[in-house]
């Protein structure tokens, strides 16, 4: 089994969230950073720092990109000509040329590339699949998610669009993959967007964004996302409505997914609690599986180009006013909605 060498590139908050799940498993890390920090993550964690992007690289099996999307597909690019394979944080990139071109060169190098879209390994969205998949709720119609938390003034980048995306992509874009990963492609997007939405942002500032996804299977999806000042707690919700009755999640007012009939009751047999491990350790070690040649993942890189395109899309109906259709142009093969 091909060893677990990791070359972390960043040293903050998501560095920090994927170092013990590498950890768990047995990883050789080593860490480089341009910000100051690795030498203070090093230390932290047990690892090693390097000097580097160059040193970091050297004999690494795998790079594990954390660090501002701007800078993406310029680190997967020297990561597959180093031989590596490339785990990279959500979004691959801003622009749906640069993600394509990280996909692309994956391919020629025989290199695997996955995005960090975690949330496809949360409980709560793992039952909601299987239960969409096994037809439990019948025909859909319409869905809606929504997700909550401060704004993330600890870094300036993200209240930039130039190096982020804004809200629209750099929060949204996790259930605009989850709404793919459901219901299939995405054909237009309508969206829009207020608050505080250029860089840098105070403490206490405010964002917002909906979009609607129109999908080629005929599901309308809304997407709805907030940056709320400090003391807004991490939320997520989902509702899917269906001719045979609604699936529903709410983090903070249920421990699991809610199956509702058709009487408006809830329905039996569906257990409450905890249902697994942390998503970032049930991601990595997906990931790791598949790196050291076992079973596909349930996200692919095509699946993180697809996610851009949309955010894309989302942002250019933003600034126009205008619902955008989702350029589906794709060098590979044809792109799977669901996995």
């Amino acid at each position: 089994m091909k060893r677990l060498d990791v070359a972390m590139i960043g040293a903050g908050f998501i560095a920090r969230t994927h170092l013990p799940a590498w950890i768990a498993l047995g990883a050789r890390v080593r860490v480089f950073s341009t910000d100051g920090q690795a030498a203070r993550l090093a230390e932290d964690f047990g690892i090693t720092e390097a000097s580097t992007l160059e040193e970091v690289l050297e004999r690494a099996t795998i790079v594990d990109i954390c660090t501002p999307t701007a800078t993406h597909r310029d680190i997967a690019l020297a990561a597959f000509e180093a031989g590596a394979d490339v785990l990279c944080e959500k979004p691959l990139a801003l622009a749906p040329a640069e993600a394509a071109d990280m996909a692309d060169a994956a391919e020629k190098a025989g290199r695997q590339l996955y995005p960090g879209h975690v949330v496809r390994f949360f409980p709560a969205y793992v039952r909601l699949h299987d239960a969409v998949n096994s037809g439990a709720p019948g025909r859909v119609a319409v869905a809606r998610f929504t997700r909550t938390g401060r704004y993330p003034t600890w870094s300036p980048w993200f209240a930039d669009p130039a190096l982020s995306g804004g809200i629209v992509t750099d929060q949204m874009l996790h259930d605009m993959d989850i709404a793919r990963w459901l219901f299939g492609d995405v054909v237009s997007v309508h969206a829009t967007q207020r608050g505080h939405l250029t860089a840098p942002a105070p403490e206490g500032a405010v964002a917002t964004g909906s979009a609607t996804l129109t999908h080629a299977s005929g599901v309308i999806s809304q997407v709805l996302g907030v940056w709320g000042p400090p003391a807004t707690p991490f939320r997520y919700t989902f509702h899917v409505a269906g001719s045979n009755g609604t699936l529903s999640h709410d983090s903070l007012a249920h421990p699991s997914l809610r199956v509702i009939g058709k009487a408006g009751a809830e329905a039996d047999g569906v257990p409450t609690g905890d249902f697994g491990e942390d998503p970032f350790a049930t991601q990595i070690r997906e990931f790791a599986a598949a790196f050291q040649g076992g079973s596909v993942p349930r996200v692919s890189a095509l699946d993180g180009v697809a996610a851009v395109r949309i955010a894309a899309a989302a942002r250019q109906s933003v600034a126009t006013g205008l619902a955008v259709a989702v350029d589906d142009t794709c060098p590979h093969k044809q792109m799977e909605g669901r996995h």
